[in-house]
């Protein structure tokens, strides 16, 4: 079996990790934690959200934190920003402290779609294009998220061609890189191997990542799976930071330091010191 020898961690602890917690975690401290993760050798790390602090009361504090954080060369910062309302906040602030990469996500599912965002997958990427165009205008990568990649909470298991699609359109709108999300974390290695098959009829692998949640243990097979397959880059979350809302109890987002210690112990280099 061939592995990649290096594998990219994506660290989204500090925004998809934080974002649903109830206690609000003070921009100090949000700061002081990007910069233990960079210590550790976390090389991109996913910071805030540029949304309505209405819907998303952790995030208000976005502008505070970008720019508390002491950049370190070759790291990469980057924000989600679902609307160019969001985007342009994230850029009204000096350039100094931009996002490197901004993230914008899509549901493979319709229902999820509506639920979560209030509009119809093809509403969501005509919203998206206009954030594309012009993040990529000023010179920043564009990340997307493809949610609901193998199940939804509404609708059940999710077929790999509505995966296809939400790859297609993400393509189509200029998204350079796309991260297939097991959301409520249903999947099992042959099933997100044919999700991320799907993906690849519209991106190259080195432009595909895996997120994966932890709900029924699988997370680390499913990393597994995807690495067979020749992805090198993942996200996870210190501590396994960021609840499943959909499914009770559940845990959340892989622990980055699960997924270190399995890649160490396989001997693949991640460039993260387990010991800071």
């Amino acid at each position: 079996m061939k592995m990649p020898p290096k594998v990219k961690l994506v660290e989204v602890g500090p925004r998809d990790g934080l974002q649903n917690e109830k206690l609000t975690v003070p921009a100090e401290i949000k700061v002081a934690l990007v910069h233990r993760l960079q210590e550790a050798g976390l090389r991109e790390i996913e910071v805030t959200s540029y949304v309505s602090p209405k819907w998303v009361p952790q995030m208000a504090d976005n502008a505070q934190v970008m720019s508390g954080i002491e950049r370190r060369p070759g790291v990469r910062y980057s924000v989600l920003t679902p609307n160019l309302k969001g985007f342009e906040a994230a850029i009204a602030l000096d350039k100094a402290f931009w996002p490197d990469e901004i993230v914008v996500f899509g549901a493979a599912s319709e229902a999820f779609s509506q639920r979560n965002i209030n509009c119809s997958i093809a509403e969501s990427i005509e919203r998206f294009r206009p954030v594309v165009e012009a993040a990529r205008s000023a010179g920043i990568y564009v990340r997307g998220a493809m949610s609901c990649a193998v199940g939804c909470p509404y609708e059940g298991e999710v077929a790999p061609e509505r995966v296809a699609m939400l790859a297609g359109l993400m393509k189509d709108i200029g998204v350079q890189h796309v991260g297939v999300a097991d959301t409520i974390g249903v999947g099992t290695p042959f099933k997100v191997q044919r999700a991320l098959e799907a993906t690849l009829q519209h991106y190259a692998i080195d432009d595909v990542s895996g997120h994966f949640h932890d709900t029924y243990g699988q997370a680390l097979s499913n990393t597994l799976a995807f690495m067979e397959l020749g992805v090198w880059q993942f996200d996870t979350s210190i501590s396994g930071l960021g609840g499943c809302p959909y499914a009770k109890g559940a845990t959340g987002n892989v622990a980055t330091e699960d997924v270190v210690y399995m890649l160490h112990g396989m001997g693949i280099e991640t460039g993260i010191d387990m010991d800071k």
